[in-house]
């Protein structure tokens, strides 16, 4: 499936240690309430970071990846130890949430800060349903009140080494039917 959005997800853990990582297996699930949720990849009984640390804490944050994130995302994808930030190898910012104990990243223009709603094994991942409870998005990638994507330039992954960068938008509106009769209008 191609391309899918990405993202890294920031989180803290017990110790204080802050993580970044970044998923591609990452959807919107519902709008009321607002739910996202994270494939998060089995490690063979080791749990990667993220997953350990919003099982510990309870609350995470999604960082939307545009362009200028895109060669700090990859970095942040090392199998780095537990007891080392990725905000330290990869020059990213760690900035304070609203509502969450999560840090979000700075330098993502838009920051969804969630808190854990629950997590099920599906085959060889744990699915993480995370609900919103405060969103930040930077005015810069806004365009009447709407979030431009030309103006954010997301990044979507390809598989491997391969991503898809935002060069054009191409727009269709929904046609207006009735429900009742099936006319056009």
């Amino acid at each position: 499936m191609v391309p899918r959005p990405i993202e890294v997800v920031s989180t803290r853990g017990t110790a204080g240690v802050s993580n970044v990582a970044p998923f591609s297996y990452f959807t919107a699930i519902s709008d009321t309430p607002p739910y996202l949720g994270i494939s998060i990849g089995d490690r063979g009984g080791d749990p990667k970071d993220t997953l350990r640390n919003i099982r510990e804490t309870g609350d995470f944050v999604i960082n939307i990846v545009n362009e200028p994130l895109l060669d700090a995302m990859v970095r942040t994808s090392g199998t780095w130890p537990a007891k080392m930030s990725e905000f330290d190898v990869t020059g990213l910012t760690e900035e304070p949430s609203i509502r969450v104990g999560a840090p979000g990243v700075l330098e993502s223009p838009i920051k969804l800060e969630c808190r854990f709603h629950q997590e099920m094994t599906l085959g060889s991942s744990v699915f993480v349903v995370g609900e919103v409870v405060y969103a930040r998005v930077d005015d810069a990638v806004l365009t009447d009140g709407r979030v431009d994507p030309l103006k954010l330039l997301p990044v979507g992954r390809l598989g491997g080494e391969n991503f898809s960068l935002t060069r054009e938008v191409v727009r269709r509106s929904r046609p207006k039917v009735s429900r009742d009769t099936a006319e056009e209008g």
